[in-house]
């Protein structure tokens, strides 16, 4: 079959396909799968990293140093991550990715058969997490190839949704496992998550970009990054929404770090416990996704955004101050679903409004920006943490979270519409 031909019935397919519910649009359908397996694998080593650090120092500012180095390298890769994205084959891209990923997680149970080698996470999980960059962005752009620009939100939500609902069973899964067979044997199970999503990804057909869709003359690698920087920063709703995100970032990267510490050191909690309440917080996130589109087209993108991120820094204010596992558990849930909704409308809204060919490097400037302080913020919030107690330190982070999303009114995010153009 010619390219020619190839195009003519993806572009068939597309217009077929086009009214038909998400579900039943064979390529979404199969990227929707595979991507709801690859974040059931992720739930178990979001749980299972820390918890082999804590077993091995039982110190949560050694946690918060081991998510540091992961997050410099990920700012470090979300630097060139748009262009790479925007210069090659994005689906190959995107199994590429999930199988460095497969081969990096899985050394880590291997090795550990010989005993805890705490260097091997510092050099596994920073190059996983510059993969893993390199895997969302791309992961943004192939949903705008997937489903018409009208549906982006739905879409978005639909993953989201799915995806939480695996995280409600793998931190179940996660906790289980590390209570029966160690921590590190439930990192074995995201690495073999990522062969599952490498092999269904093979299933998938993006759709090609064509005309005004191409990516431009190539210019360089630093012209490419100063394009991207530079419709973001012209545009005022987006700049305003990176700029504070840049400081949200800074206060709660750490949070995971410092809810496993809480729930293991100030309540004397097992891993099992920690699993369940990472679960019920996935339920939240699950209920966000699920409510996203619905509260984004009644209320629009400012006040849904503002208000969502401001209830994220109100519950994650109290999560050190409740002393109890059920009050944990719900702070928990409701600090997800709303970062989740929060979330999904700033992609969203960046998926709409940049012109697909500048989509991968807005988006990984995007990500540079608002990451940039955060491995340092993650290091200071648990060392913190460890020195003044995780109730204080959760208080004054998350009130400062509130206060960021309420400076948003003062910004262009405030009467943000859908599909605003710079």
């Amino acid at each position: 079959m010619t390219n020619e031909a190839r195009r003519a019935e993806r572009a068939a397919r597309s217009r077929k396909t086009a009214g038909q519910p998400l579900w039943r649009q064979r390529d979404f359908g199969f990227f929707w799968l595979a991507q709801t397996l690859s974040v059931l694998g992720d739930s178990f080593s979001l749980i299972a990293l820390p918890l082999l650090v804590l077993q091995a120092t039982g110190s949560v500012a050694r946690m918060g140093l081991l998510t540091a180095v992961g997050g410099v390298a990920m700012v470090l890769a979300a630097v060139f991550a748009g262009v790479v994205v925007d210069r090659v084959d994005r689906r190959r891209l995107l199994i590429g990715c999930d199988l460095v990923r497969m081969v990096l997680y899985g050394l880590v149970p291997l090795v550990w058969l010989a005993g805890p080698q705490l260097w091997l996470l510092y050099v596994v999980l920073p190059l996983c997490e510059a993969v893993g960059m390199l895997f969302a962005v791309g992961y943004v752009t192939v949903v705008r190839g997937l489903v018409d620009v009208t549906r982006l939100t739905e879409a978005n939500g639909r993953v989201n949704a799915t995806a939480a609902a695996a995280g409600v069973l793998g931190p179940l899964g996660a906790g289980l496992v590390a209570a029966w067979a160690g921590p590190a044997d439930a990192v074995a199970v995201d690495a073999a998550s990522y062969a599952v999503s490498a092999a269904l990804l093979l299933f998938v057909q993006v759709r090609e970009r064509t005309g005004d869709d191409r990516p431009a003359e190539r210019r360089g690698v630093w012209h490419d990054l100063r394009t991207g920087v530079g419709y973001l920063v012209r545009h005022p709703v987006l700049r305003s929404v990176t700029g504070l995100l840049a400081v949200f970032s800074f206060l709660s990267l750490g949070i995971n770090d410092l809810l496993i510490y809480h729930l293991k050191h100030d309540l004397g909690r097992d891993d099992g416990t920690v699993g369940t309440v990472m679960a019920i917080g996935a339920v939240g996130t699950v209920t966000g996704a699920l409510l996203v589109a619905r509260l984004r087209r009644r209320l629009g993108f400012g006040p849904t955004w503002i208000g969502t991120t401001t209830l994220c820094g109100l519950a994650f204010a109290g999560l050190g101050w409740v002393r109890t596992v059920p009050a944990v558990a719900l702070l928990g849930a409701v600090y997800l679903a709303c970062v989740g909704m929060a979330g999904t409308c700033s992609m969203s809204l960046r998926q709409e409004i940049t012109p697909e060919p500048l989509l991968g490097r807005v988006t990984a400037a995007h990500w540079t920006l608002q990451y940039s302080l955060a491995p340092i913020g993650a290091a200071v919030l648990t060392w913190a943490a460890e020195r003044y107690g995780t109730a204080p330190v959760a208080a004054a982070a998350g009130a400062c979270c509130s206060l960021i999303a309420v400076a948003g009114l003062g910004t262009p995010i405030r009467t943000a519409a859908a599909r605003e153009q710079p």
